[in-house]
């Protein structure tokens, strides 16, 4: 096939294009040819297919999402905002600190290993483009029925892909959730978190400006794996026998970024860069859009100069293709001599292919034959807005009015049993299976991470300056009432950052969905976002960014709707974090909180296969009283664990477990309520008895309520008349994982 130019475009204007194979609707192929005043060539209808999917244009959710920036609290710790590959907070002595989190969800399912791995990738590079250095991964990761065939398949490729890459660039993984549902099966969620460092001064962003400065692509050689990956894969429904369309998922090279990371923080170092942009999903296609779009002109790019691993590459390929370990470079003509012996030295291949000009055009050629002529903006941030059809479902006032029919045990075997059954249960069980195969110490400045709250790096290594972060989202509340359920993922982030002494300070969010063509999904969505703003509002911490996730369905079946929140908070001496569990016998445990009956979308509830009720209403107000009393009254405590699923049983389990030192409870109430409700807001504490009128104080201080459940110290785990040996507890405990998978 001859090659299409934009001359052959203007004098075939019938020619038949595959618009619908690419993924684009009738409507937005008529817009495209609006646009441009003419049909597009096969490379613009490449360019413009990638960079208006859902993946990359937000097209379903835009409206929505304006919200963050609508209901957004004044934040002094606020440098960089939404609209950045990633936001950037002041954590205070100079330092910014950047975090985002992203899906690769349907690569991951395709091929788990390389999906996983290529997550990881990106987000790193996503981090690295804002100009600082990577120090820390964390993977929310969600799949179906733990002893289905295909999870077996999956989890143990994805658990791979992301030690195996993350390790590999050296960072520690430091934290993130693994949970099974039946509604993931045929669509894991892999959620990738990556947070970085730098100085204020060095906060670099994605921008070409500045005619006769030039483009320089530079790290790997594009290659023919992942062409139109994640940008349409992400983008549509998997059917029963698997996607209709299945491109190839990205190949990563760990080494070559780390290669890459150190190369180009020595550039920025020198500051030899104008703007800077990753090579992520839709590759060169989103990297020159977006680079000129957010600049001051055009661009002009040399398409056969790009560096090829296949030299049979198409131009439409070149421009489509995802492959990894790319970056896109804006230099001044006067500092490209020592851009380009950098990258020599770190052995990075660096070529110029192309400069900034003083048009308003994006235009790239082939051999000098002119084949993409577009406005940048139209490509890059001005594609479809859809305001889609929303109808809450038909379930949700039916789940509500459901009555739960829980077995809850009375007599003393019968709450041990239920104590070992959760315990032992997939989304309970002991996941250093898992987390065995990640780095969590790598680079020395890990302070903590699984299976504490948050993960705890240090920043600095003479004032010991930390950041704690911390992804959560319960999916079964947001089922019940995703406006709250949102809320709750929030306040549950932002209370595991303070029960280790951290002071939350901002988010970021993975919103994974099923079709946003479905009403009730993107009802379930809508309300979500709104959920989210208004508490970020109220609790003053602005979301300086995040990614959405739409099409995680398998047929008709949808996932839960799954807002995975990540909150990051800034404490000022890591030596003094609050552990999760004690490390003493003979001192007094309290629950802060109030415990009411909150089964719906509890652990317990799942383990009886039952979905239905009434979710928690989130308190934020009082949320933001418990973390006020965490971090005043830090130095009292000996450890603090938040509360959530698996209510009060599995906390103590945990906290147990982690220094084998046991506990003697005393219940006066209902002991399966007290033990397994879900009840938010909720934390243990263990203090020495000579700090327990301080604690007290403290509670009615921040006017929360306070229980003293008992102390700490033996070789069991002893509730009213149950004793439970920590050896056997530990066996329960940690025995699933290897079963299921090892």
């Amino acid at each position: 096939m001859s090659l299409d130019t934009v001359q052959s475009a203007q004098t075939t204007p019938d020619r038949i294009q595959p618009f619908a194979e690419l993924g684009l609707k009738p409507e937005e192929y008529a817009r495209i040819r609006e646009i441009l005043g003419r049909r597009p060539t096969s490379s613009e209808l490449a360019m413009y297919s990638v960079m208006w999917s859902e993946h990359c244009s937000y097209k379903s959710s835009k409206v929505h999402l304006r919200q963050f920036g609508e209901k957004a609290p004044h934040s002094d710790a606020l440098l960089v905002g939404i609209g950045e590959n990633a936001g950037v907070v002041d954590v205070g002595q100079g330092y910014a600190v950047t975090f985002k989190i992203e899906s690769h969800n349907h690569p991951s399912f395709v091929e788990p290993y390389q999906g996983a791995a290529t997550g990881v990738g990106g987000i790193v590079r996503d981090i690295l483009t804002m100009g600082a250095r990577p120090i820390a991964v964390m993977d929310p990761l969600r799949f179906g029925p733990a002893d289905a065939p295909d999870t077996r398949r999956v989890l143990p490729g994805v658990v791979a892909g992301i030690g195996g890459y993350g390790n590999c660039l050296g960072l520690p993984n430091i934290g993130g959730e693994i949970v099974f549902d039946e509604t993931y099966a045929g669509n894991p969620l892999v959620n990738a978190l990556c947070i970085g460092v730098m100085r204020h001064e060095q906060i670099k962003l994605a921008k070409a400006s500045g005619a006769g400065n030039l483009v320089v692509l530079f790290g790997a050689r594009t290659g023919g794996d992942g062409i139109g990956g994640v940008s349409v894969l992400a983008s549509e429904t998997f059917g029963a026998d698997g996607p209709a369309k299945r491109p190839s998922v990205q190949v990563g090279d760990p080494f070559a970024e780390k290669v890459l990371i150190e190369c180009s923080l020595e550039i920025f170092a020198e500051d030899l860069v104008v703007g800077i942009q990753d090579l992520g999903g839709a590759g060169l296609s989103c990297a020159t859009s977006e680079l000129a779009s957010a600049g001051t002109g055009g661009m002009l790019v040399a398409l056969d100069d790009v560096p090829l691993r296949d030299p049979s590459l198409s131009p439409e390929e070149i421009l489509m293709s995802e492959s990894q370990e790319r970056m896109c470079a804006i230099v001044e003509p006067s500092k490209i001599a020592r851009f380009l012996e950098i990258c020599q030295k770190w052995d990075v291949t660096a070529t110029v292919i192309g400069e900034v000009t003083d048009g308003n055009r994006l235009v790239i050629t082939w051999h000098g034959e002119v084949i993409v002529e577009v406005p940048p903006r139209t490509v890059a941030h001005e594609g479809p807005v859809y305001n889609r059809p929303l109808a809450k479902p038909a379930y949700v006032d039916r789940v509500a009015r459901e009555i739960l029919e829980l077995p809850l045990p009375s007599d003393s075997e019968a709450l041990k049993e239920a104590i070992y059954k959760l315990i032992s249960s997939p989304n309970m069980a002991d996941k250093s299976w898992v987390t065995s195969q990640y780095d969590k110490y790598v680079q020395g400045n890990t302070i903590q991470s699984q299976p504490e709250d948050s993960g705890m790096i240090r920043i600095d290594e003479q004032t010991h300056l930390g950041v704690a972060v911390s992804t959560d989202a319960n999916a079964s509340w947001s089922y019940l009432n995703p406006y709250e359920g949102a809320k709750l993922a929030l306040a549950e982030a932002a209370r595991n950052i303070a029960t280790a002494g951290a002071r939350p300070l901002a988010v970021t969010n993975c919103l994974n969905f099923g079709s946003p063509e479905d009403p009730g999904v993107m009802w379930q969505f809508a309300e979500t976002v709104r959920g989210l703003a208004d508490g970020c509002l109220e609790m003053g911490l602005p979301v300086t960014g995040g990614n959405v996730s739409f099409y995680n369905q398998t047929g008709e079946v949808a996932i839960l709707p799954t807002p995975i929140i990540g909150v990051l908070g800034v404490i000022q001496d890591v030596r003094a974090r609050t552990p999760m569990s004690h490390s003493a016998g003979d001192l007094e445990i309290y629950l802060l909180g109030k415990t009411e009956q909150d089964f719906a979308g509890s652990e317990w509830a799942y383990l009886h296969h039952q979905r239905g009720g009434v979710a928690p209403t989130s308190d934020l107000k009082k949320e933001m009283r418990l973390i006020e009393l965490l971090l005043e009254g830090q130095e009292i405590f000996e450890a603090a664990h938040d509360v959530s699923q698996g209510g009060v049983a599995v906390t103590m389990c945990e906290m147990v477990l982690r220094n084998k030192i046991g506990a003697t409870i005393n219940l006066v109430d209902d002991a399966a309520v007290a033990l397994f409700s879900e009840t938010p807001g909720r934390v243990i504490v263990v203090v020495d008895p000579r700090n327990s009128e301080r604690l007290v104080e403290l509670a009615k201080k921040f006017e929360i309520e306070l229980t003293e459940l008992g102390r700490t110290g033996g070789a069991l785990l002893r509730i009213n008349e149950i004793e439970i040996p920590l050896a056997e507890l530990d066996l329960a405990y940690t025995s699933t994982f290897p079963r299921l998978f090892g």
